[in-house]
């Protein structure tokens, strides 16, 4: 297992993280298994989409404005950031790629991406890659 460190920059946040992600599985020397990717906080997430057209985070950063507002005078959360929770249990905490021949099998297009949405801060990722 490996915890990886990453640091936002903003509030809002979408870090790709998919070189830490194919260095790990490198590093562990698997040929075929699993590759989990998690993060231990509540008001981040991690998810894999298009990494070649920024246009498409953009859109989902303004998708996700839209739908989960940061300010609405009907969250209760004393803390202020019901929106970063919101959105990071939709979007999720971890995802599971396979690994064949000691690489990721993603699609052609897809990036892993760490969401921040309370930053910035220092977050972590642990990567675990498990041999099939």
């Amino acid at each position: 297992m490996s915890v990886l460190k990453v640091r936002t920059t903003k509030r809002t946040s979408f870090v790709n993280i998919t070189h830490l992600v194919k260095e790990e599985v490198k590093k562990s020397g698997v040929k075929s298994g699993l590759c989990l990717i998690y993060v231990p906080h509540t008001t981040c997430a991690v998810f894999i989409n298009e990494g070649a057209d920024p246009d498409v985070i953009r859109d989902i950063s303004y998708a996700l404005e839209r739908l989960i507002p940061w300010s609405d005078p009907n969250y209760a959360h004393a803390e202020g950031n019901s929106a970063a929770h919101i959105r990071s249990s939709i979007i999720g905490n971890s995802r599971v790629v396979p690994v064949e021949d000691g690489e990721l099998t993603l699609g052609t297009w897809e990036s892993i991406f760490l969401a921040e949405f309370d930053g910035p801060r220092e977050r972590k990722i642990i990567i675990k890659v498990i041999p099939c």
